[in-house]
């Protein structure tokens, strides 16, 4: 992983924003891959705090007890895998019933302040590409590239389906749907870091496009971008 050097004029942070089920963590790994950069899903963190928090009986009003909560969490990523607390908790964060609660988690002030911290340092060590809701407004105002990454409700919402039928999980794809076009609410409409595109973001409707086409806008992008 390529840490970052003052000295050093090839700084690269990458920042990809987008609604739930847009294709933004696949996207970024790759992308990370291509460039060496350190992949940082800040959407999992959120996840693994409503995992968490699920666990202990704590609901989204108990906003001290969640806090002391995280503090005692040890977070890191392997191989783009999330560990807590010397687990790997990707596939339980990745389940319908976290999906469907992260939002209330997500969306506490204090919560958002603990994870942003970790986030930006994060970044000050190492050239990292992150994505989640609001990478290029709030967390990394200055990335380097900056992207807007969507696609229609129906396809994301075929997407998600596909994914967990493959996974042996039973799910709806009209529950799904409905879950996705609640999600995109929630994120838009929250008072604090609300989903929306940075005014210096690309954005790239990925509705009709398959992954190696997305990749290949962005690296596009980037390439231009550091000549």
């Amino acid at each position: 992983m390529r840490r970052r050097n003052e000295a050093d004029n090839l700084k690269i942070s990458v920042a990809i924003d987008g609604p739930a089920g847009a294709g933004k963590s696949t996207i970024a790994k790759l992308v990370g891959k291509e460039y060496n950069l350190m992949y940082i899903n800040t959407g999992a963190m959120y996840r693994a705090v409503a995992l968490k928090a699920k666990e202990n009986g704590l609901s989204s009003n108990k906003v001290d007890e969640i806090c002391k909560l995280i503090s005692k969490m040890e977070m890191h990523f392997e191989n783009d895998d999330l560990i807590v607390d010397g687990e790997n908790i990707q596939e339980k964060i990745t389940m319908p019933e976290i999906s469907n609660i992260v939002s209330n988690y997500a969306s506490i002030p204090e919560v958002r302040s603990i994870l942003v911290k970790l986030q930006r340092d994060m970044s000050n060590k190492f050239d990292v590409i992150m994505d989640g809701r609001d990478i290029g407004t709030v967390v990394l105002k200055d990335a380097s590239f900056k992207f807007f990454l969507t696609a229609s409700a129906d396809e994301r919402a075929n997407r998600r389906f596909k994914e967990l039928q493959k996974r042996n999980i039973e799910c709806s794809y009209d529950q799904i749907l409905k879950d996705i076009i609640d999600r995109d609410y929630k994120d838009t409409h929250r008072p604090t870091d609300p989903l929306k595109k940075a005014d210096d973001a690309i954005e790239i409707d990925s509705t009709k496009l398959d992954i190696n086409g997305v990749v290949e806008k962005i690296n596009e992008y980037i390439r231009k971008g550091k000549k």
